[in-house]
C-alpha cells in the first residue's frame, strides 16, 4: 500500500493506495489520529482495493458541526462548518483525488468518522447522494435538535453502518446517557 500526503484548499490530506482500487474511502481526521494504523487494519481486512483518504480537521467542534449549538462539554460551542466541509469533498476533494489517481467516475465512495466525525457522516448522508455507503462509528447524536431533523428528512446514501460504544449510554452526563436511545431511532 502506497502513502502519499499532500496540502489541497490549506488541509493535509494522507492517502493510502492500493492497486486497483474498488472503493474510495473519505474520513476526517485531527492531527492526533494514527492514519497508519487504521489503514493497515483495513488492507488486512478487506478482500478489495482501496484508496483511503483522511483530510485535516483543524477545529473540530466548528468543522464537523451542522448547525450551531451551544457548549454541551465544556466552553467551547459548536459552529456550522459542516456546510463548508461537505462542500470541500464534493467540489475539491473528490474530483481531485478522481483525477490524481484516475478513478472511474462511478467509483463506490464511503464516508466515515468516529463520535463528531461520524455524526458529519450522518448529516452528509442527508445532504448528498454522493456517498454509497457512510460508516458512522459512536456519532454524536446527543447533538441539540438532532433528533428532530432526522425526523424531517431523508438519508440519500443507501448504507449507513451505526455503531455504539460500551460507555457512552452509561455515563453520568445527561446529556451523552441519551445516545443509546437516540442511536435507536436513528436505526429506525
Amino acid at each position: 500500500m502506497k502513502k502519499e500526503e499532500f496540502d489541497l484548499n490549506a488541509k493535509l490530506c494522507t492517502v493510502y493506495k492500493e492497486d486497483k482500487a474498488a472503493y474510495l474511502l473519505i474520513q476526517p481526521a485531527d492531527d492526533t489520529y494514527d492514519t497508519d494504523k487504521q489503514a493497515e487494519y483495513l488492507k488486512d481486512s478487506c478482500d478489495k482495493g482501496f484508496i483511503f483518504v483522511f483530510f485535516e480537521v483543524k477545529n473540530w467542534n466548528v468543522e464537523l458541526s451542522p448547525w450551531r449549538a451551544e457548549p454541551v462539554f465544556g466552553k467551547e460551542g459548536f459552529g456550522e462548518g459542516a456546510v463548508d466541509t461537505l462542500e470541500f469533498i464534493q467540489k475539491i476533494l473528490f474530483p481531485d483525488i478522481s483525477c490524481r489517481y484516475g478513478l472511474n467516475k462511478n467509483i463506490p465512495v464511503v464516508l466515515g468518522g468516529y463520535s463528531l466525525a461520524a455524526l458529519f457522516c450522518l448529516w452528509s448522508a442527508y445532504q448528498s447522494d454522493i456517498f454509497a455507503a457512510v460508516s458512522a462509528a459512536s456519532p454524536s447524536v446527543w447533538f441539540p435538535k438532532w433528533t428532530e431533523y432526522i425526523s424531517g428528512n431523508k438519508p440519500r446514501s443507501k448504507y449507513i453502518y451505526l455503531s455504539l460504544g460500551d460507555k457512552e449510554e452509561k455515563t453520568r452526563n445527561k446529556i451523552m446517557s441519551t445516545v443509546g436511545n437516540r442511536i435507536k431511532e436513528q436505526y429506525k
